[in-house]
């Protein structure tokens, strides 16, 4: 999905490497999800169900809302 890889790329490319590796890990599993989730979290239109998910969600959440450009 071309909306989540716009959201994703800028943090993968200035965030993720800055992660430690449990959050690492977190990225990773939360990339398992399914897009219509994924898409659904990051936009704030739901909440994640699972804690672990939400942790990195709000991760990602921050560094979009950090970076508006991104």
């Amino acid at each position: 999905m071309l909306e989540l890889d716009l959201i994703l790329m800028p943090f993968v490319e200035r965030v993720y490497p800055t992660l430690d590796p449990d959050d690492q890990a977190l990225y990773a599993r939360l990339l398992e999800c399914e897009d219509q989730d994924l898409f659904a979290w990051l936009l704030q239109r739901q909440i994640p169900q699972e804690d672990w998910q939400c942790t990195i969600v709000q991760l990602i959440r921050a560094s979009t809302s950090a970076n508006p450009s991104a």
